[in-house]
């Protein structure tokens, strides 16, 4: 008779798939970038965490608890698990179909910055001047007011009192195949491909 069968309960991450068309972006991110961005990159920073999490108490434990667990303390688990998440909400954030922005979110988005337009260029703005590599966020603070940060490297702002709402990533390898080093023509192409939907849903 066989022994009963312990069931081991572990998370091994995977890549996602892209969530759009990599041909539909025009002139702001080539089906190139994407592909060495997606399969090369973030295929990367996946296949890292998982080595890195393998025989440990990460193992587990969801992403964003792995995030949490490894921010102060574990630098090779943190960096490959931020960058899983960051680059995964990048993705979510664009749409190759133009998106129209939701009342509710209009309504924060002019009470907080003025106007839509005065956000995009605050937005455009502090992406723009983000020295080195990074990402620029639409957060929600933990007192619904929205706003807009930097985080360097693979800083995100899973597991802080701010909640991510929209994301671009101002990494060099996410814009370098089309737009060379002119990062301000990369974000201003990526305002009609943002996934306003997708931006919607993430409010608290």
């Amino acid at each position: 008779m066989l022994g009963a069968i312990t069931s081991i309960h572990f998370f091994m991450f995977t890549l996602p798939s892209l969530p759009f068309d990599p041909k539909a972006f025009g002139t702001f991110i080539s089906e190139e970038t994407f592909s060495y961005h997606h399969d090369k990159h973030h295929a990367g920073y996946v296949s890292k965490l998982n080595a890195a999490i393998e025989g440990t108490s990460f193992i587990d434990q969801d992403l964003e608890t792995i995030i949490q667990n490894s921010r102060a303390n574990n630098s090779g688990v943190f960096n490959n698990a931020a960058q899983h998440f960051n680059h995964s909400f990048f993705w979510n954030s664009l749409s190759e179909k133009p998106q129209n922005i939701t009342e509710e979110l209009n309504k924060l988005l002019v009470r907080d910055f003025g106007s839509v337009e005065y956000f995009k260029e605050q937005f455009t703005q502090v992406a723009s001047s983000l020295f080195g590599s990074g990402w620029t966020w639409l957060v929600q603070n933990n007192k619904g007011t929205l706003a807009i940060i930097q985080t360097a490297n693979a800083e995100t702002p899973v597991g802080t009192d701010q909640t991510p709402l929209l994301t671009i990533d101002v990494w060099e390898h996410a814009y370098y195949i089309d737009h060379r080093n002119a990062r301000p023509a990369y974000l201003e192409a990526f305002w009609p491909y943002v996934n306003w939907q997708f931006v919607a849903t993430q409010l608290v």
